[in-house]
């Protein structure tokens, strides 16, 4: 069920993208005709839709309640939560969502975008991984590329589960920022 879910969510998006609107127009209607769909099931799912405008150096984004992006800014050695207020999609199809935006996007800078699932996972110990050590691991690598730094996550998370098989899933994507804006005069 729940990769049918999924799956009618994508077709939704594709959809709906290739007409005009903002972002959180596109994610409104996605909402409406998912909770057609799922209403009264209890089913629902979460969404972070992130939408980056290199040449203008933009981010834009809703959040339908999913776990916040992180931006890293390595020149600054400071992390901030790309958040906002939305709910999951297929709860409530009247929900009004709110893009945020962000015009300083700079080269360097890192983009983590995952489930609870990477800092919920536990060790046999019943610790968390936790956040800090996401972060700890995004500063220490800062330098490397997006698919290095998503391999020492993965890594370093393996090696603290110690073989405990994840309770949840954990997906992560990585974005790192690089190229020069170009002046179009």
């Amino acid at each position: 069920p729940s990769a049918l879910l999924m799956a009618s969510a994508r077709a939704f998006l594709r959809q709906r993208t290739a007409l005009s609107g903002s972002i959180a127009d596109i994610v409104g209607d996605v909402n409406r005709q998912l909770t057609q769909d799922v209403e009264d099931t209890g089913r629902f799912i979460t969404l972070f839709y992130l939408q980056i405008d290199m040449p203008n150096r933009r981010l834009s984004w809703v959040r339908a309640g999913h776990e916040p992006a992180l931006l890293y800014d390595p020149a600054a050695d400071r992390f901030e939560e790309l958040s906002g207020e939305g709910i999951a999609l297929g709860v409530d199809g009247d929900w009004q969502y709110a893009e945020r935006k962000r015009d300083d996007l700079r080269d360097g800078q890192i983009i983590l975008l995952s489930t609870d699932g990477i800092w919920e996972a536990r060790n046999p110990q019943d610790q968390m991984f936790g956040r800090q050590a996401v972060s700890d691991i995004i500063r220490r690598h800062a330098h490397a590329t997006a698919a290095e730094i998503q391999d020492a996550i993965l890594t370093e998370l393996n090696r603290f589960q110690q073989g405990i098989a994840p309770a949840d899933d954990t997906t992560l994507v990585i974005i790192k920022v690089r190229g020069q804006k170009t002046d179009d005069r």
